[in-house]
């Protein structure tokens, strides 16, 4: 089941987007191949900025606008607070496994890891589970409130 990205005037470019999910899956994977922990840190470290001040505080979007300006160029947008969410859980995760980590519960640590990585691979190859659950929370979320 392919899932469409939900498109705006003012959003990520596509380009970054994937740019991030790849980068999420390689230092997902690179982490769990060569059993270094260390990298959970960079990835934590680079995601957080993205959830606490949106792009302006992306590492990923800003070296993705440098590196990618000619495929960003009238390419389709994600909105931004899609992003956001996606970005949160993946915080989370990575949060979660920086305790497991410091806690020295390496399993739980990169099982955590496993699901960030897994969910943006997933993503990559066309079903958004970031995506999927914030269009429930919104339609949730509306039916609750109104």
């Amino acid at each position: 089941m392919s899932q469409k990205p939900l498109l705006c005037v003012d959003g990520i470019p596509m380009p970054i987007v994937r740019l991030n999910r790849i980068t999420l899956v390689t230092g997902v994977a690179a982490a769990i191949l060569l059993q270094a922990p260390w990298i959970s840190t960079i990835l934590f470290a680079l995601i957080l900025p993205a959830v606490l001040f949106g792009r302006r505080g992306s590492p990923i979007y800003q070296i993705g606008r440098r590196l990618l300006a000619k495929q960003i160029a009238g390419e389709e947008q994600e909105d931004q607070q899609l992003m956001r969410f996606n970005n949160s859980i993946a915080a989370v995760l990575l949060g979660g496994a920086q305790i497991a980590f410091l806690l020295g519960a390496s399993t739980v640590g990169y099982i955590l890891m496993g699901m960030v990585g897994l969910a943006a691979l997933v993503a990559l190859l066309g079903f958004c589970l970031g995506c999927f659950l914030y269009l429930q929370f919104k339609l949730n979320t509306r039916r609750l409130f109104s």
